[in-house]
């Protein structure tokens, strides 16, 4: 993902040595989280925002369906911005018409079916390794800065980790997607880390080399200025198109949760036509990005946690009709609201909030907010939940 070389821009206030350890700690802690609970696709054969409904409820996973659904305009938006941040300086025009183009470029990809995204596909991931190789020779070509700065404290370091962590974690609602269709979930964790996990251990760093070079977080400054050209481009205009194939995909699904009735066509219309008509507010959306991600990791950190308490610590399993209501319009088997589970999830948020961005008034300095969230949210799930000998149905 474009995305991933943003984030590696973003870390600052650390040596060079200090920041490549923060991201590594963040890419892998968060590709893990995401690894650890891929097997559930396979065991329940349903979308992740609908098994979530085992910890949340049905409204309670309406509620988290609906914050996807919205938030997921940013990151289609943000995403086309990024890939017109270097074809505009490569091919001229403005950034915000490229933006809505390559956002209208991807919405009828998907109008085409799985076939032509796959096709796509096919065209886009080899590509994108060889662009990925070429920008790697162009880092290792780069002197790095002397950066004399003192040593990071443990507050400074884990309010670094938030934000490859949390960027990591934006992927937690695709858990049980990635393998719904496998008949076997035990190899599916190797495979997201490694697709999660080692991606990332790859180009966030990249991002950051890249950013100091080019002293900017903007994308395309961050490839232009290493002098990538049509590689540079192509490496942000194909890895926009790929992600956003997935991002207009979770975002029906999201959509068709709250409203079944939705056509598969509508969506896709209304997600990747209104992603692109956003794509205008370019310099607003890559101005933002760090603030965004925080913003998503307060929602996604404690979910986490309430999935690890659910299906790994305490191996609650249910049957996926469980999961949906019934066909006289009764509640679900798992209830309407879970108690455990929204009080972990809006303590576990206001902790994460608190902790990264505390008022003034508190007087207290912030040290980050993931570990705080996922250990409160944890606690208090597995606290209110009823011994695991008590099977669910």
């Amino acid at each position: 993902m474009a995305t991933t070389l943003q984030i590696g821009g973003w870390i600052s206030g650390f040596t060079v040595r200090q920041s490549l350890a923060v991201i590594a700690a963040g890419a892998v802690t968060g590709a893990w989280l995401v690894a650890a609970l891929s097997p559930i696709g396979s065991r329940l054969g349903v979308p992740s925002i609908v098994a979530c409904r085992a910890v949340l409820g049905h409204r309670g996973a309406q509620i988290l369906a609906l914050l996807l659904f919205l938030t997921n305009f940013f990151w289609i938006a943000d995403n086309n911005v990024i890939a017109a941040s270097i074809v505009a300086k490569l091919a001229g025009g403005g950034e915000g018409l490229w933006a809505v183009a390559i956002g209208l470029a991807a919405t009828f990809t998907v109008l085409g079916g799985p076939r032509l995204v796959g096709l796509a596909d096919r065209l886009a991931v080899p590509t994108l390794f060889v662009s990925g190789l070429v920008m790697t020779i162009a880092c290792f070509r780069i002197p790095l800065p002397d950066m004399a700065l003192p040593p990071a404290s443990w507050g400074d370091a884990l309010r670094g980790f938030d934000l490859p962590f949390g960027y990591q974690i934006t992927w937690l609602l695709m858990f049980a997607d990635y393998s719904r269709y496998s008949r076997d979930g035990r190899g599916v964790p190797v495979a997201v880390f490694a697709g999660l996990g080692l991606t990332a251990l790859w180009f966030m760093p990249l991002g950051l080399i890249a950013a100091l070079a080019a002293k900017s977080t903007d994308p395309g400054d961050m490839v232009f200025g290493l002098g990538l050209g049509w590689w540079g481009a192509a490496l942000l205009l194909l890895g926009t198109l790929t992600t956003n194939f997935v991002n207009i995909y979770m975002s029906a699904l999201a959509l068709k949760s709250l409203r079944p009735a939705t056509s598969d066509r509508t969506a896709i219309w209304l997600i990747g036509g209104l992603g692109a008509a956003m794509s205008v507010m370019n310099k607003l959306l890559i101005d933002q990005f760090a603030n965004f991600i925080g913003i998503l990791a307060g929602i996604f950190v404690p979910i986490g946690a309430i999935l690890i308490a659910h299906f790994v610590l305490l191996r609650r399993t249910h049957q996926a009709a469980d999961l949906y209501p019934g066909t006289d319009g009764s509640s679900p088997a798992v209830g309407l609201w879970s108690a455990a589970g929204m009080t972990a999830w809006v303590v576990g948020a206001a902790v994460f909030y608190l902790a990264a961005y505390p008022p003034s008034l508190l007087g207290i300095a912030a040290i980050g907010g993931t570990v705080p969230s996922f250990v409160i949210a944890l606690v208090i799930y597995l606290a209110m939940t009823r011994p695991a000998s008590a099977k669910s149905k």
